[in-house]
Parts: C-alpha cells; sequence; structure tokens
C-alpha cells in the first residue's frame, strides 16, 4: 500500500507539526503554504488540511485520493460544495475555534455603541470635549441572537452577566443554556419587536441570504442596534442604510458586509451611529492551536479508527 499524504497548507508551529506527527507517524505530512511546492503532494493527498481555493485544480481534478478536507474557517460557502460532494469528500470547518473572540466583539460592538466609544474616539482626534448624549446602559436589555450556535451560546452567557433577557433563533427550536426563550426562523417576526440587540450570528446559505431587510428593520425598536458578524448578504445592505438614514434603528455594529473590502464609498464608512470592523471578529491570538487541538487531531483520531471526521461535518444539502 502506498504512503498516505497530509497537506497541510500553510506553515506550522514546529511543536504543532510534531502533535499531528505522532497521530499518523507513518504518513507523509506536508506543512507548506506556497501552492507551488506541494502541487505533487496535493495530487496524492488522503486528507487536507486548510482549504485555498488555488488548490481546487489539484484536488479536484488531478486527485482521486482525496477523502477529507478540514477548513481553517467556520464558514465554507466560499468552497466548491457541490464538487466536493460529488467527489464524495467529507468537509469539516472550524465552527466553534471563534466562539470567545467573535463573542468579545459582540459585547465590544454593543458596548462601543451604547456607551458611544466610537463617538469620543472621534472626537479624542478632533480634541473635543461633549458627552454627545451619552445615556445608555445594556444591563437588563433584552438581545436577541439570530443564530444560537457556538458563537450564539458564548454570546448569551456573556449577556447573562449583564442581567440581560436573552432571547435565541435557531433552526431546531431547541433550548439550551443561557437562553430565556428559543425560537424558530419562521418566528423573527415575534423576536425582532422585543429585542433592543439583535445580533446575527448566522452562517451564509441560501436560506439565510436576505433575511434581514426593510421589512425586518420596520419590525425592529427605533431604538434597536443591530450587531453583525455572520456574513455581509445575509443583510440587504442598501436597506439597512436607508433604515439607518430614516432612524428606523438606533445603529449598527457590522464586521461584515456584501462587498469586501467595504467600498470607500459606502454611507456606512461615515455613519455616525455605525461602527465598522473590517472582518476580524473571528481573529485571535489562539486561531491555530485551538484549530490543531480541539478540531482537526480529535476528528483525525476519529477518522484513523472510524473512516471519517466526527467534529463539525458540514451537510451539503445544508450549506453549513
Amino acid at each position: 500500500m502506498s504512503e498516505r499524504t497530509l497537506v497541510i497548507n500553510l506553515n506550522l508551529d514546529e511543536n504543532l507539526f510534531k502533535e499531528i506527527k505522532q497521530e499518523v507517524p507513518d504518513w507523509n505530512i506536508i506543512a507548506n503554504k506556497d501552492i507551488d511546492k506541494i502541487q505533487n503532494e496535493l495530487v496524492e493527498a488522503e486528507v487536507v488540511l486548510h482549504w485555498k481555493n488555488a488548490t481546487a485544480p489539484f484536488l479536484l481534478e488531478k486527485n482521486d485520493r482525496l477523502k477529507w478536507i478540514q477548513t481553517w474557517s467556520a464558514g465554507v460557502n466560499g468552497l466548491p460544495l457541490d464538487a466536493l460532494q460529488r467527489k464524495n469528500v467529507t468537509l469539516t470547518s472550524a465552527n466553534g475555534v471563534h466562539a470567545y473572540p467573535i463573542s468579545e466583539t459582540i459585547l465590544a460592538l454593543m458596548l462601543g455603541l451604547t456607551r458611544k466609544i466610537h463617538t469620543y474616539v472621534r472626537q479624542q482626534q478632533e480634541k473635543t470635549w461633549h458627552n454627545a448624549g451619552l445615556k445608555l446602559e445594556i444591563h437588563e436589555k433584552t438581545i436577541g441572537i439570530i443564530g444560537v450556535g457556538a458563537i450564539g451560546q458564548e454570546t448569551a452567557k456573556i449577556a447573562k452577566a449583564f442581567g440581560m433577557n436573552v432571547l435565541g433563533v435557531r433552526h431546531s427550536g431547541k433550548p439550551t443554556d443561557h437562553i430565556d426563550e428559543m425560537y424558530t426562523p419562521d418566528q423573527l417576526v415575534d423576536i425582532l419587536p422585543q429585542c433592543d440587540f439583535v445580533v446575527i450570528t448566522l452562517p451564509l446559505t441560501e436560506e439565510t441570504t436576505g433575511m434581514f431587510g426593510a421589512e425586518e428593520f420596520r419590525q425592529m425598536k427605533n431604538s434597536a442596534f443591530l450587531i453583525n458578524i455572520g456574513r455581509g448578504p445575509i443583510v440587504k445592505e442598501d436597506e439597512l442604510i436607508q433604515a439607518l438614514e430614516n432612524q428606523e434603528i438606533a445603529g449598527a455594529g457590522l464586521d461584515v458586509f456584501q462587498v469586501e473590502p467595504l467600498p470607500e464609498a459606502s454611507p456606512l464608512w461615515t455613519m455616525d451611529n455605525v461602527i465598522v470592523t473590517p472582518h476580524t471578529a473571528g481573529a485571535t491570538e489562539h486561531y491555530t492551536e485551538r484549530v490543531i487541538r480541539d478540531i482537526f487531531i480529535p476528528n483525525l483520531r476519529h477518522y484513523l479508527k472510524y473512516g471519517a471526521p466526527e467534529v463539525n461535518v458540514v451537510d451539503f444539502e445544508k450549506g453549513y
């Protein structure tokens, strides 16, 4: 039997490389972000860690051994899901690795908007001393978390520390810790009017694309804030801008956009009631070790024992 190959599409820390090697000592393991230098290995790879679009010709067209791809991201909407499904490749995501940094970003955006931190930063640059009408708190307010996965659950836990009333939306409607009331996606009309903060933590799928538009903003309180750390196309951006300009909602904290980088001409850049961050909500010093130790190595052990990974297996029909 020929040697089994694992390709890691990045330059990996030596200690983490050794931890992986200990699991598969007899495998050929290559870790290199320079695709030109690993083309032969990509064609032979049985397992790939970290999908890159530039590897598609080698993995999808020339490779007849590929069994499993572990992505480096939680979202998989940018991958050729149909082609992978046809090729019968198992796909696992990095879902869960972002729970701490993104939940922190969500709370930072909520606090920044209510305590006007973004306004004060601008005033500091202008050496302006003004209270800017500061008055809002987040304690004991109502937060609606649209998409209660790992990020949503961690956000809910933190929100409870502020004494918040926490509402959640998930497909199953199944209750979970830290959520006071759980709803299903078809009940958005019931949850939105209650919320002081609407937090979108959904993946991008056919179902979620354009999920938030003019009608949803009209259902929200005029005093409510929208936080989107999911994917930009979930929100109809032009209709969000109109809702903000018409004061149908109080403001927005946005880490994701329909077009990225956000075009310079977008009004969102200069709106006083908007905080823009450059799709960095999941950035963390611990990202690599969490993907490797919490997801990939447990999956690799399960793959070796049972022939398939177990954690974060993507459902191609659902798109996540």
